[in-house]
């Protein structure tokens, strides 16, 4: 009887627990070629533009034929992620603070996404679970050891701060494509949009919105990296208070 091994199949392939076939004459395809073509039409097209018959397309070959190194698109987009997520920055050292390993794991992590933002439109549908992914996990939790915080709660902060990191470049590639589709710069998107607010927000029924608008707030963008370090400066002050917190009250506790 066969075992059935644990791992699902899309799996199986970015962790090398698939066997390649090692007789024969050598394939002019290989799931590597197949993957970073399929990479490069992402990061030129985005992820809607990914599809088994355009890589094929891309490869002068068939459909059918790419089928001999990946299974499905669910197993290559997964080999996609894996190849885009390159290695996380050097784990925390020894000396070095828990807010610094933080934030340059969040700067690597936000310049991951800047460099591909296609992945931020594929669907989440698991954990992740690819060798790389797993990775940048580690590397992030290892950033908050001597915090004084439970593993559940280190798992959890990560996830906020990246969470944080995920909308901001969401956000920020959005603008990039629409600016795009509407044949502008982003800077002028911005200053259009700075113009209609002043015409249609009144102090009398936005009290507040007016006062940011007659500020200037809304004039011109903010350099993407001093704004995404304002607002990951801030989610760290809140972990910071908490673990000072914690360690007020495990200090209290008898």
């Amino acid at each position: 009887m066969t075992e059935t091994s644990p791992v699902p199949s899309a799996l199986q392939a970015a962790w090398g627990l698939r066997e390649r076939p090692t007789k024969g004459p050598k394939p002019t395809l290989s799931a590597d070629r197949i993957v970073a073509t399929a990479v490069d039409i992402a990061r030129a097209e985005g992820y809607p533009a990914v599809s088994m018959p355009r890589v094929a397309g891309e490869l002068s070959t068939s459909a059918m034929a790419l089928y001999r190194h990946v299974a499905n698109k669910d197993e290559l987009v997964l080999l996609m992620m894996e190849a885009a997520a390159g290695e996380p920055p050097a784990p925390k050292a020894p000396g070095e603070t828990w807010r610094a390993a933080v934030e340059r794991w969040a700067h690597g992590m936000f310049a991951l996404y800047r460099e591909h933002p296609w992945i931020l439109q594929v669907p989440v549908a698991a954990p992740p679970a690819t060798p790389r992914q797993l990775a940048w996990m580690e590397t992030g939790l290892c950033a908050l050891t001597e915090t004084g915080l439970t593993e559940a709660e280190k798992l959890s902060l990560l996830m906020l701060v990246n969470g944080y990191i995920r909308y901001d470049a969401l956000t920020r590639g959005q603008m990039v494509d629409a600016a795009r589709a509407s044949g502008q710069s982003v800077e002028a998107v911005i200053t259009e949009f700075g113009g209609l607010m002043r015409h249609l927000v009144q102090a009398e029924r936005f009290p507040m919105l007016r006062q940011a608008i007659d500020a200037g707030a809304m004039d011109q963008p903010e350099d993407p990296a001093s704004d995404f370090t304002f607002g990951l400066a801030r989610i760290l002050d809140g972990i910071a208070a908490f673990i000072e917190t914690r360690a007020q009250r495990d200090a209290a506790t008898p």
